[in-house]
């Protein structure tokens, strides 16, 4: 939990250099990239999270591999690099991604369901989420079969289950009790 309070104050100044300085699409894109190589390279993880690789050989290593980025964005990883926090960069990335959404105005909401959903359901659905929330929606459709019936509306910290293997699951626990 440490890691990703932390990892949210750096990308905060991140986000505010990046505005600061008009990069702000640029910077979103070398972090979205950074999270993608991360992710997808366990030897890339293996390098951030290294203590027997010198400051150094990794901000040199960085330099290769990211020589596109922005100049802010590589002035930054090289400030994390060392300061000994570059293990954090993953999660400093993706941070920034969920701040450069807020900052923009831009609310995700996923809705699972069990199958995909009918156009005038869809729109029903929306029409609903639009009225309780502010800004752009930015809306991920996952279907999922084990729900049964209905769906599940996911948005911030909120979460809406209208699935059919939930009521299943709350009536089984009436039942038992």
């Amino acid at each position: 939990m440490k890691s990703t309070k932390a990892a949210s104050r750096y990308a905060k100044a991140l986000l505010e250099l990046a505005v600061e300085n008009n990069k702000l699409d640029k910077v979103a894109e070398d972090m979205r990239y950074l999270a993608k190589v991360s992710s997808e390279n366990y030897d890339f993880q293996l390098l951030l999270n290294s203590p027997v690789v010198k400051t150094d050989k990794k901000i040199a290593i960085f330099n290769e591999l990211f020589g596109q980025f922005e100049q802010v964005t590589t002035m930054f990883i090289n400030l994390i690099t060392k300061n000994r926090r570059e293990y954090m960069l993953d999660d400093i990335a993706v941070s920034f991604e969920s701040q450069v959404k807020a900052y923009k105005g831009i609310v995700p909401v996923t809705v699972v369901s069990a199958v995909p959903l009918a156009a005038s359901t869809r729109e029903t659905i929306m029409k609903k989420i639009k009225a309780s929330a502010k800004g752009e929606l930015e809306v991920n459709e996952i279907v999922d079969e084990s729900l049964i019936g209905g769906f599940i509306v996911r948005m911030d910290d909120k979460q809406i289950d209208a699935s059919v293997s939930s009521q299943f699951s709350n009536l089984k626990q009436r039942l038992t009790k």
